[in-house]
């Protein structure tokens, strides 16, 4: 597809931020984002198999996802935790929304994700709504344009949740003290209405 490697920019985060280390202590939860029957058509009749795409995570800052094959569903599904484990990476919350406005691509799929008032909630459709439920955010608007395939959808998320900074690293990156930098910036969304 010549499109970039989520799975490559998710091994490099968990390299820096060394998850590995932590997996055992993580109480994931599952959520199955669908389970499909492919078919092959054979001399000697059809073969079905089955693949199962799901989404891990703890609700307090990681998150993951994961695909599966088999010829059966639970088989598929237990792949696809087994998977989702090994994608896992940490994203930052600020007062139970993103940092900062962010724009994830996949293929033709592009999600803009943009911080939310407290008591907003997930505003997200199809398979991006239980990755920011799983990650641990309460309020978070997105708007999604191009394609709504699932795989497509999940991947353009990760790309968006990928780019994300904390206020501390951003700090830290411009020589100011984070509270300074906390003050300055308003880490909610604006009114997005045409005056």
């Amino acid at each position: 597809m010549g499109g970039i490697s989520i799975e490559r920019l998710i091994d490099n985060k968990r390299r820096d931020q060394r998850i590995a280390e932590l997996e055992d202590q993580l109480q994931i939860e599952e959520r199955l984002i669908y389970a499909k029957r492919t078919t092959r058509v054979t001399k000697g009749g059809k073969r079905f198999s089955f693949s199962a795409l799901v989404i891990v995570g703890d609700k307090r800052g990681f998150v993951g996802f994961g695909l599966g094959k088999a010829r059966e569903v639970p088989i598929a599904i237990a792949k696809a935790i087994e998977d989702g484990r090994k994608h896992i990476v940490r994203v930052p919350i600020e007062n139970g929304t993103v940092p900062h406005d962010v724009i994830g691509h996949y293929g033709p799929t592009m999600i803009k994700v943009i911080p939310a008032r407290r008591g907003t909630g997930i505003v997200a459709g199809g398979a991006a709504k239980p990755i920011f439920e799983l990650a641990g955010y309460t309020d978070v608007l997105t708007k999604l344009q191009g394609s709504t395939n699932p795989n497509n959808v999940v991947r353009a998320v990760f790309d968006a949740l990928l780019k994300l900074r904390s206020m501390e690293e951003v700090a830290k990156e411009r020589g100011i003290d984070s509270e300074v930098l906390k003050k300055r910036y308003n880490i909610y969304a604006r009114d997005l209405r045409i005056p």
